[in-house]
């Protein structure tokens, strides 16, 4: 924790001495002094890392370095903040001793611990050395890697998924509740899942649908996500009343025999809150209920007994352990018997186990590694709640310093929350957890990071994407209390939980903690005027969208007036809030309202990663001159977004002073906007975002098309083209056809397309675009009846996903689609056959079809069936091919 503080807070001193020393001018000296004083501060931390856990003394240490880190944050953050104000209005005087005395203070503080880290040094107490020749890169040995996508590891669960399968498809007619209850990281998640994904499932219920209650639940919350689960969204949704919700889940359901997984269910109270969504109808209807409290399952339903989860047996509990640490290998006779006794020390509580065995993998087989593994887990009894946190804890305490504050991160976001990942990392960036290198981008290394997290159990994968990259994730809730616990304890994060009777004062508020989260009554928390002045980050979440009165719009800016993190996603502001410019640290901004443009004003938050804006309006103009925000990394705006390239045109030295290679992501912008103007000053981007009328992006003027700008983009990875002509349907705006093959980014590995409706003829540009691996024919991307692709193309591609489109035959054999995973085709009712050749893919994994034909349904079938029979005679026995048919019944 305290390295992150450190690190961070170097940073941005060496930011200010370097390129806002107009705002420090009358504290610079001392400024500078600080800088110094930390960097010895950091010396310390990095050489006292391996001994802080045995010694108290440098514990204390180490507390004392990351209060005065703290406090040293608060003056200089303070400082700049009213500078800044008094530049903004015109006012030239400093404050007097505003800084200095401040600054003089915090000195005394920092003398006193240079006092005790110099003692320890002398002393060499604790073995505690300096580290002459420094600390070797954390990731020097770590080479970049492929995603590996991993079966769950479930074990000593196929008999009870055979008996809760058993109980779902068989018996009465009558709607049953099958509730499997357990104590918390016993697998009752884990069972249901396996369960809910079992092909018997899916064949047997025509609508399936899982949702997490969790203990702070919203009904609003559970009934939306059930409607989603289903495929059931529409805006009208969102705006209905809880009971509007359950009737509109309720006529949805009536008709059809269903299976909804609700899981994590705390009380009595939260079922009866839910339970009239669910129609008592006699069509073989199921739920599955999973619960800490035998009660609730009683209750839900008096005659269905429940399913009470056991423990693992030893033999489990070490093949489990086995498969975490060594994955298909074997363990080496040396540790068997170290392993064995750290497996029974978990008294057969899986998660205790797998994260347990998080440890053990991160440190090479390491014998008395191990050893000394078995002695910690041996002081604690798991199958005690309180006590399991104690050995979770100690997986914690052993995370690397720069995984242990982006694990407690983690605390911030709501039980059972999926997480976005690509938001996650831009939030550890903007946090200051993350620090560049040279060979590595923010994100890259931070992905870095999410990857051992999970490595080490601590994280789980919800969705992968195409590329087998995380998606989505969360965390247990077990963990996720530790996360709150150690936290609080640090400062680190408070989450406010609100009460009927007392909204926000029911989880005291500590004056300075880092970081507050709240959700649910967001609005009556900002009309309450809160003052919060060394809160670094202000985060809300709930699934409705509230609007803000205007009155209340400058609550927030006095509230928080050294934040770095604002995520108002559920708000919806009237008006751009301008005040936003008093906040300079901003680093990451997530804003909701009825905006018709980004103002000017933005301009001046020179710290500004991430911005993300969602608009009511379909129209969006990005006034803010983007090219003056030096920090500036990810643009996402909705809407038909405007963006400018600098106004100035010169040049220095031959260098261009408006190119920022530290933009990433542009998303989404208008054709008009891909000017050289704009792209060639974003030469490291890797997402861009393009929707409106297409045909101006290809349209030839003087020998060349704005989508010539785009061949010039060498990292770009990703590319989205969506055709949005509204009012006029996509047919009056023809998109006359697509660029020669050399004009596209070089480096494309992911392209989207919606409403072009070009050829199937067309195809064949796409299919020699040299890294090509995810391509994503979204509805009516493509049009004809007939596509036969082209030999030697589609060399890498990895996932085919076809939208609505009007084909209806497709020849295609095995050679055209060598590297082919997955194919996903949704809504393409014309289609009379599945091309056979796909079975001769050696590589095929995965077909999903929604809405398709009777007829292409019996070719997938064959496929199906050609798969499986080749797998069984290679004794595959993991990543069994999957057929996926929606509705079933089809």
């Amino acid at each position: 924790m305290a390295d992150a503080i450190v690190e961070f807070l170097l940073v941005n001193l060496k930011e200010l001495l370097l390129y806002h020393v107009d705002l420090i001018s009358g504290v610079k000296d001392q400024v500078e002094s600080l800088h110094k004083e930390l960097s010895l501060m950091k010396a310390f931390l990095k050489d006292s890392r391996e001994k802080r856990n045995e010694s108290e003394y440098v514990r204390e240490s180490v507390r004392q370095i990351t209060a005065v880190a703290y406090k040293a944050e608060d003056i200089i953050d303070t400082f700049v903040v009213n500078e800044a104000s008094k530049k903004r209005r015109g006012v030239k005087k400093m404050i007097p001793g505003f800084g200095n005395k401040n600054l003089l203070n915090l000195a005394k503080d920092i003398e006193s611990i240079k006092t005790t880290v110099k003692e320890i040094y002398d002393k060499k107490m604790c073995g505690i050395e300096s580290l002459q020749n420094g600390e070797p890169s954390r990731r020097s040995a770590r080479q970049k890697r492929e995603p590996f996508v991993e079966d769950e590891n479930v074990v000593g669960f196929d008999e009870e998924a055979r008996t809760i399968i058993d109980r779902l498809t068989e018996g009465s007619e009558q709607l049953e509740i099958v509730s499997v209850v357990g104590m918390g990281g016993l697998g009752k998640t884990t069972l249901a899942r396996k369960v809910y994904s079992d092909p018997r499932i899916e064949y047997h219920f025509y609508l399936r649908a899982w949702t997490y209650v969790s203990q702070e639940y919203s009904r609003r919350e559970v009934f939306l996500g059930i409607l989603e689960s289903l495929n059931l969204n529409f805006d009208q949704m969102y705006k209905m009343s809880d009971e509007k919700l359950a009737e509109e889940l309720c006529k949805h359901l009536r008709n059809n025999k269903y299976l909804i997984v609700i899981d994590d269910v705390w009380t009595k109270e939260a079922w009866d809150d839910l339970r009239r969504a669910f129609p008592k109808t006699k069509l073989g209807s199921r739920i599955l209920l999973t619960s800490r409290n035998t009660e609730v399952a009683k209750l839900a339903d008096p005659y269905s007994h429940p399913h009470h989860l056991r423990f693992l047996t030893e033999e489990e509990s070490w093949e489990l352990l086995c498969r975490k640490v060594f994955g298909r290998g074997s363990c080496p006779s040396e540790l068997e018997n170290l392993g064995k006794i750290i497996a029974t020390k978990c008294c057969g509580l899986p998660l205790a186990i797998v994260v347990i065995s998080g440890l053990l993998i991160k440190k090479d087989k390491n014998r008395d590694w191990w050893r000394k593994v078995a002695e910690s887990v041996s002081s604690y009894v798991a199958k005690d709640p309180k006590q399991c946190m104690d050995v979770l804890a100690l997986s914690y305490r052993h995370l690397p310093e720069h995984l242990k504050i982006c694990f407690l991160y983690f605390g911030v976001f709501p039980e059972d929350y999926e997480i976005p990942v690509w938001k996650l990392l831009r939030l550890w960036a903007a946090e200051g957890f993350i620090q560049e290198t040279e060979h590595e981008d923010l994100e890259d290394t931070a992905e870095d990071y999410l990857e051992d997290l999970v490595d080490r159990n601590l994280v789980l994968v919800g969705k992968r994407r195409a590329n087998g990259r995380i998606k989505t994730c969360r965390i247990h809730d077990m963990l996720r209390d530790l996360c709150l616990r150690e936290g609080k304890d640090d400062k680190f994060l408070q989450v406010i939980k609100s009460s009927e009777q007392n909204p926000f004062l029911s989880t005291p508020f500590e004056n300075d903690c880092r970081r507050l989260c709240i959700h649910s009554k967001i609005l009556e928390f900002i009309s309450s005027k809160p003052s919060y002045p060394y809160v670094r980050s202000f985060l809300c979440f709930a699934t409705e969208e509230m609007d803000l009165p205007r009155r209340d719009t400058s609550s927030i800016y006095e509230a928080f007036e050294l934040l770095r993190v604002l995520d108002l996603r559920p708000i919806c502001f009237p008006l751009f809030p301008k005040e936003l410019d008093h906040l300079v640290h901003l680093r990451f901004i997530v804003l909701f309202g009825q905006f018709k443009k980004i103002p000017s004003q933005i301009s001046s938050l020179w710290n500004l990663q991430t911005l993300i804006v969602r608009t009511t309006s379909r129209d969006l103009d990005i006034e803010a001159n983007i090219w003056k925000m030096k920090q500036f990394r990810h643009l996402y705006v909705t809407g038909l977004s405007r963006l400018s390239g600098p106004l100035a045109q010169t040049r220095r030295d031959n260098e261009d002073p408006f190119v920022r290679s530290n933009i990433k992501t542009i998303s989404t912008i208008l054709p008009d906007s891909c000017t050289e103007n704009v792209l060639a000053r974003t030469p490291g981007l890797k997402k861009l975002g393009i929707r409106g009328r297409l045909a101006k992006l290809m349209e030839i003027r003087g020998g060349s098309s704005l989508f010539d700008n785009l061949s010039k983009l060498g990292k770009l990875e990703t590319l989205k083209l969506l055709n949005d002509t509204y009012p006029e349907p996509p047919a009056h705006c023809v998109v006359p056809g697509l660029p020669q093959h050399y004009k596209f980014p070089p480096n494309l590995k992911k392209l989207t397309l919606s409403d072009t409706l070009l050829d199937w003829g067309h195809m064949s540009t796409l299919g020699v675009l040299p890294n090509l691996e995810v391509l994503k024919l979204k509805d009516n991307a493509f049009e004809g009846s007939h596509w036969k692709p082209l030999d030697g193309g589609f060399r890498l591609l990895k996932v085919l996903q076809i939208g609505k489109t009007n084909l209806v035959r497709w020849d295609a054999l095995g050679h055209h689609f060598p590297k082919l995973q997955s194919v996903v085709l949704k809504h393409c009712t014309s289609l009379v056959a599945i091309p056979s050749g796909l079975g001769e893919v050696s590589v095929l994994q995965n077909m999903e079809l929604y809405w398709p034909t009777k007829t292409a349904v019996v070719s997938a079938r064959v496929i199906h069936q050609q798969k499986l029979q080749l797998q069984s005679k290679q004794q595959q026995v993991n990543n069994l091919f999957k057929l996926v048919i929606y509705p079933p019944d089809c």
